[in-house]
């Protein structure tokens, strides 16, 4: 007997229209939806016209439940995943269900869709070419500094879950410890009410004072300024000042020559004299 498949199906994290055309298709063919919150799910099925049995599996019975899926995958049926919004298994239930089917060699199939941390991300004005997903900052004071302080060194942008009712208490501790950084605090993404907040940790903190914060909240946090050769932004912008004072050097060869001499992926010499570019056109023009 052939096995079934089961879809790993990302959903809407807001906007109910940011759903692929595929996963619609996978959601209707599917003899069987699992899904961690069924009611947020028929919603979106609703909106569809998506008429596909659902079953729920959540933190809480994801491991016993599986053991059910996991035999009618094995007969043949196959099943979709979805969680509340988003991508399965990305602070999300889905982990257990999916290294489940892979030991049964059942086939796990993707279809991919919105993320939050991803969607933030994009629109944060922080660099994207490598970051870090830490999922939900701890809800304990002691904790989330305990993880803030071994994060310090970390030179890639950041990204992080939190809380509205924390997202105060959690800024000032971040300020405390990685310091004054560039930071986006994204709320409602995809929603009516989206709102994307960017500047310096204190800056953001100044303007969220006395002020009633509500929905979802996802926070990019710039990466430490040491780079990973343990070189400061300072030197490489300086190195790139003496540089280009020779008129036969082009932008692109001191960037190599900068690389080489220094030991650093090009991309981060490249991003640490863009950001310098644009700093001196600025002030030039003000």
């Amino acid at each position: 007997m052939q096995k079934g498949i089961l879809y790993i199906v990302s959903t809407p994290i807001g906007n109910l229209e940011d759903i692929t055309l595929r996963a619609i298709r996978i959601l209707r063919e599917v003899r069987l939806i699992a899904a961690e919150d069924t009611r947020r799910t028929r919603i979106l099925l609703n909106a569809y016209q998506i008429d596909t049995p659902l079953t729920s599996l959540h933190d809480r019975n994801e491991l016993k439940k599986c053991i059910h899926l996991i035999a009618r995958l094995n007969e043949g049926m196959d099943i979709a995943y979805v969680s509340d919004a988003g991508t399965p298994g990305i602070s999300d239930p889905g982990y257990i269900f999916v290294k489940q089917a892979i030991s049964e060699s059942i086939r796990v199939v993707p279809v991919p869709g919105p993320v939050a941390a991803v969607a933030a991300l994009n629109v944060s004005g922080l660099p994207m070419g490598s970051f870090v997903f830490f999922a939900f900052l701890p809800s304990r004071h002691g904790k989330r500094r305990h993880l803030l302080e071994s994060i310090k060194e970390e030179t890639k942008t950041m990204v992080f879950y939190e809380s509205p009712n924390r997202l105060v208490a959690a800024l000032q501790d971040i300020n405390e410890i990685l310091g004054d950084r560039q930071i986006a605090v994204s709320r409602e993404l995809t929603k009516i009410y989206e709102e994307t907040l960017r500047g310096t940790v204190s800056e953001i903190s100044e303007s969220l004072r006395g002020k009633k914060i509500k929905g979802e909240i996802t926070l990019v946090i710039s990466g430490a300024t040491t780079n990973h050769a343990g070189r400061s932004s300072d030197e490489i912008r300086a190195k790139f000042q003496e540089a280009r004072k020779d008129p036969s050097s082009s932008t692109r060869d001191i960037i190599d020559a900068l690389s080489e001499e220094m030991d650093m992926p090009r991309k981060e010499i490249y991003r640490q004299v863009l950001d310098f570019i644009k700093e001196s056109s600025n002030n030039e023009a003000s």
